[in-house]
């Protein structure tokens, strides 16, 4: 069939509910108001909900816009696409350039029983972009998602399947952030929603009375209670939203050479990596997830957005038990190349200066200053917080050298094969393993500081993932030569110089 003969296709009708579906959310604000005050509303709170309602019925207007003037279609070398209202655009990319495909369904969208795609693609200049549909009929657009990547041929993996949701892995959720960050954060976004309708938590009588209860009691002993409650609403928190992002979770390598992540419970994510745009993993382990003898894997692959579309897309499996993830990581390098393996290597130690430079980081950055203010208040206000400078620094000092010993020997570089494996980190301590035939450039880096330790941080640009990946506080006099055994010609003409250009930033 002939581009000329294809036929257009316009997105699903049951878009506009969707878009319509958001007029609740002014809505319900309206409800809760009226509850909370009695049904008694000042101005402030009519001026925000109708602003509220305007923007929500402009998004529903924008929803029948796109409707009607979205259409698309593919052809036998080409995806087109045509949009806009006023000013018309059609865009035409190669179905060669399209790196990934992701299917997206919010609970909304699930009722409704639509989704959104994404495709991910390569700009002729190098740069990336993307493709999206809002919103197709999950039939539709599982054939489109097929169309679009059946340019990427039909070598299976021996093994597909590389992991599957498991109920045992929630023993893990509790070993993130959100046990405590998302307490907080949920309660700021609370307290937002209450602050731009006119409410304030302290006008509710029972927030207030905690409050007055909480500070005439003792809070020697309030204070550990309190934070054991916040640990525990958090773990539940953290187990329900682990569940949400991962329940019905599957990893593997599917018939058209790609790596295909599904999961969700309300909100669905599918996403698709192509075996061709995967220059490696990333083993990442988070310090509470690492005492737990946890960690997760993410990759790395181009076209998978900005930094923080990236973040997103890019986890490809959930906290896990640490010897799972090895066995995940193999199984995505494996695909790659048959002897791939993160397991049987022993990486480069980093210089002794380097354990110092971690050491001298944590007693300026963080015992000094803290220790510093609250001597000084002590002595302008009440020695009281005398005592607490000094508690503080006999607690602080061997934490922050503990930390730093961590730190340095989490520090170290290798390597293997066609991997070039680089690992740093204490609070967050990853273990990246990317394809040397990946790495475009290097950048040197250092400071008056880190010239003095002879030290020199060395960084492997990549067009994927985080761009770059930094080797932190190797010998100055070796990573030169390093750079240049991982990628031979980038940097020979420095070693024929003798010497290493540095540039700090």
């Amino acid at each position: 069939m002939t581009a000329d003969r294809t036929p257009w296709r316009s997105l699903d009708p049951r878009t506009l509910a969707v878009h319509c579906a958001w007029l609740g959310a002014p809505l319900g604000s309206l409800a809760l108001t009226a509850l909370a005050t009695g049904g008694r509303l000042d101005t402030r709170a009519w001026i925000t909900l109708g602003a509220i309602a305007a923007a929500f019925a402009c998004v529903t207007a924008a929803g029948l816009i796109t409707y009607r003037r979205t259409r698309y279609r593919v052809t036998a070398d080409a995806f087109e696409l045509r949009t806009g209202l006023f000013t018309r655009r059609s865009r035409t990319v190669p179905l060669h350039r399209v790196r990934n495909v992701d299917l997206t369904a919010n609970p909304v969208q699930r009722f409704f029983g639509v989704t959104v795609l994404r495709a991910g693609t390569a700009g002729s200049d190098g740069g990336s972009g993307e493709l999206r549909l809002e919103a197709l009929s999950r039939p539709a657009a599982e054939r489109l998602r097929a169309q679009l990547l059946a340019r990427a041929g039909t070598d299976r993996h021996a093994d597909p399947v590389l992991a599957a949701f498991d109920p045992r892995r929630l023993r893990f959720a509790p070993l993130t952030f959100w046990v405590f960050g998302g307490v907080f954060a949920a309660a700021g976004a609370a307290y937002r929603v209450l602050h731009e309708v006119g409410l304030e938590p302290w006008q509710f009588g029972f927030v207030r009375r905690v409050f007055e209860d909480f500070g005439n009691s003792a809070l020697w002993l309030t204070i550990p209670l309190a934070l054991l409650a916040v640990a525990a609403v958090g773990s539940v928190g953290a187990v329900v939203l682990y569940v949400e992002n991962w329940w019905n979770y599957r990893l593997e390598w599917t018939d058209s050479a790609t790596l295909g992540v599904r999961r969700g419970l309300l909100t669905t994510r599918a996403v698709s990596i192509e075996r061709a745009r995967l220059r490696g993993v990333v083993l990442r382990e988070p310090l509470l997830l690492r005492a737990g003898g946890g960690a997760t894997v993410r990759a790395v692959a181009a076209g998978l957005g900005d930094r923080d579309e990236n973040r997103r897309r890019s986890a490809v499996l959930p906290p896990a038990t640490r010897a799972e993830a090895l066995r995940v990581c193999g199984g995505m390098l494996t695909g790659l190349a048959p002897d791939a393996s993160l397991e049987g290597h022993e990486l480069t130690p980093h210089p002794r200066p380097a354990l110092r430079r971690r050491t001298v980081r944590g007693a300026v950055g963080v015992v000094l200053p803290v220790t510093l203010a609250l001597t000084v208040l002590g002595a302008l206000l009440t020695p009281v917080l005398l005592y607490c400078a000094a508690g503080f620094a006999l607690v602080a000092v061997p934490v922050v050298r503990w930390l730093a010993r961590d730190a340095y020997r989490a520090l170290g570089h290798a390597i293997t094969g066609r991997w070039l494996l680089i690992r740093s980190g204490t609070f967050t301590r990853d273990t990246v393993t990317l394809d040397r035939n990946a790495v475009l450039a290097w950048t040197f880096t250092d400071t008056p500081f880190s010239r003095r330790a002879a030290l020199v941080t060395t960084t492997a640009a990549v067009a994927a993932g985080e761009d770059g990946y930094r080797i932190r506080d190797m010998s100055a006099g070796e990573a030169a030569e390093f750079a240049d055994e991982a990628t031979p010609g980038i940097v020979g003409e420095f070693l024929v110089a003798g010497t290493v250009s540095h540039r700090a930033r």
